[in-house]
């Protein structure tokens, strides 16, 4: 009895729960069904005849099937054979892709994020665009939004309480950032004031009301920012009721004590009785920005910033200098 590309040899016996071939197997049919020629395939597969030889041996025996009819002078395909290939083909195909998209999984991040979001930024635009990339690009990943009040931004970042969080600068020192957006700010008004009705505003006609103040030293510079403190003729803002959050701030303009400045959104964030919301002509615009700590090994972290930069550049802003 002779062997491979001098005659025919017995496939081997396969036990039964043996039977399905390897993907491995298929391959190297396929090869050989294109080449007909066992040294060609071989050579072509960067393998010996001989292991050729015996792996489509063994697949002939898992099968069950002759797939080629060898001799001395040729190897042809068998009717069998023949018919198998458009199926080995795609049992092939369907498996790479399959270990395609597996690969894709392994490096997958995945992890948890705590973000914070002062005032209303987590229903905002941009904010809604970032966290929905991130989810596109990184199911694995999952999102914690925690609300920020006016004293928390201080220290949460610090503390490690979140790792990232949607601010409006100026931000406390020490943290990085990447600038999402920019819009108007507007004067919030006790409804019943008679400036509402003599709205659009300017800073000096708000120069005799008194403004809402924060509580702790720490946010003095961001507050002036926000108050317009000193205005521009270089008098000071005189501050009068303390807030640490918005509700408290609206509050206290709701009751009379005292006014703010707030972003333009506010007119859809805050709507509430006894609030009116005044355009004021000469108030510079409104930031907001993504802020995070520098040098933090966090691959989820990193995920959150890659999808905020695709956004900002797929509106049409290019990435601010890191702050």
């Amino acid at each position: 009895m002779v062997r491979d590309g001098a005659g025919r040899r017995p496939r081997p016996r396969v036990r039964s729960a043996s039977r399905e071939p390897s993907v491995h197997q298929l391959r190297l049919f396929l090869v050989l069904a294109e080449e007909l020629h066992f040294g060609r395939a071989a050579q072509r597969l960067f393998l010996s005849q001989p292991a050729l030889s015996q792996q489509i041996r063994a697949l002939e025996g898992r099968l069950g099937v002759d797939l080629l009819q060898r001799s001395s002078r040729q190897v042809e395909l068998t009717p069998a054979g023949q018919a198998l290939i458009p199926k080995a083909r795609d049992t092939v195909v369907a498996m790479t892709r399959l270990q395609k998209l597996a690969a894709v999984y392994s490096r997958e991040t995945r992890g948890h994020l705590r973000i914070g979001a002062i005032g209303g930024e987590a229903f905002m635009p941009y904010v809604i665009a970032i966290l929905a990339e991130l989810s596109a690009r990184h199911p694995g990943i999952t999102v914690e939004i925690r609300s920020v009040n006016f004293v928390e931004q201080v220290y949460v970042l610090p503390r490690g309480e979140v790792d990232a969080a949607f601010l409006r600068p100026p931000l406390p020192p020490g943290l990085r950032s990447l600038q999402l957006s920019t819009e108007p700010r507007v004067a919030c008004l006790p409804a019943n004031d008679p400036l509402v009705a003599q709205a659009p505003l300017t800073l000096a006609q708000l120069s005799d009301r008194v403004v809402v103040d924060v509580p702790i030293p720490e946010l003095r510079q961001w507050w002036d920012f926000w108050t317009v403190n000193p205005r521009p003729d270089g008098s000071a803002v005189r501050y009068g009721p303390v807030a640490e959050d918005m509700d408290a701030l609206l509050s206290a303009v709701a009751r009379g004590q005292a006014i703010a400045f707030l972003p333009a959104e506010a007119r859809l964030d805050y709507s509430r009785r006894g609030v009116a919301y005044v355009d004021v002509v000469d108030l510079p615009l409104s930031t907001a920005a993504l802020a995070w700590l520098p040098r933090r090994d966090n691959p989820a972290l990193a995920a959150l910033l890659q999808a905020a930069r695709t956004v900002v550049r797929r509106n049409g802003r290019e990435d601010p200098p890191p702050v």
